[in-house]
């Protein structure tokens, strides 16, 4: 999870509120899907367009990495280097989990990125809102509308450079190694022993192995794909990009 500040300066995040209100007055529980690289501040953003919306709206904000396989099926599976990776998730019980919230209520797991695992204890229940929306990774492509009950209503992208995005991973790893000073159950507490040009070597050699891997193999195509295409700048300004609804 991200902690940087959402720059409203472009407009766009109440500028997309807007849009996902508009869309919610034709279709009860819109299920809307964000999706991005690693590090490009989904979550961040889902949680400040639903501080926008809760002022009119019953919303809800969940990531697609609670769907996670756990590590031990990810190790059983060698799958260990490739998380975040379409593989790595479990389709079915998202799917399913996005089809009973149509109808009442559903629930919802979550992952830890403190213990770096899915997280029983922080299982969620949601009764159907007005707007969920779902961020992460993992989403496979979207059918033509009318989308199927699976799946979101539509797929939102947020679009940044892939040397912000590298910035922006770097920053968030050695804030979570710092913390884990005060947390020896910190996943990140198994670097420790590292100083800190070591730890970003090692943490930029994963984002090239893994996450910049998995950005242009699987994410960037969806934003071809998606509905809204947003663009983020190096000092967190977001902008629509692109309105494909309209």
């Amino acid at each position: 999870m991200t902690t940087e500040t959402q720059n409203t300066d472009g407009g766009g995040i109440q500028a997309l509120a807007a849009r996902l209100s508009e869309l919610q007055a034709d279709r009860e529980g819109l299920i809307a899907g964000l999706t991005g690289s690693v590090a490009s501040g989904k979550t961040t953003l889902a949680g400040a367009l639903a501080d926008v919306l809760d002022d009119t709206l019953d919303v809800a904000t969940v990531s697609t990495d609670g769907f996670l396989y756990p590590n031990s099926v990810l190790a059983e599976r060698e799958l260990t280097l490739r998380k975040g990776f379409p593989e790595t998730y479990d389709h079915q019980a998202l799917g399913e989990a996005l089809r009973t919230l149509r109808t009442g209520e559903a629930a919802f797991p979550a992952y830890s990125h403190v213990i770096y695992d899915v997280d029983p204890a922080l299982t969620r229940v949601i009764a159907q809102p007005d707007v969920l929306i779902l961020e992460g990774l993992g989403f496979q492509p979207l059918s033509p509308p009318p989308r199927e009950t699976h799946e979101p209503d539509l797929l939102i992208y947020l679009d940044a450079s892939e040397d912000d995005l590298l910035a922006w991973f770097l920053e968030r790893f050695v804030r979570l190694w710092n913390a884990a000073r005060e947390d020896p159950s910190s996943f990140y507490a198994n670097f420790l022993h590292m100083s800190e040009p070591e730890l970003l070597e090692f943490a930029q050699s994963v984002w090239e192995r893994i996450n910049l891997a998995n950005l242009r193999e699987n994410i960037a195509p969806l934003k071809q794909r998606a509905d809204i295409v947003l663009f983020k700048t190096r000092d967190h300004t977001i902008t629509i990009a692109e309105d494909r609804l309209l």
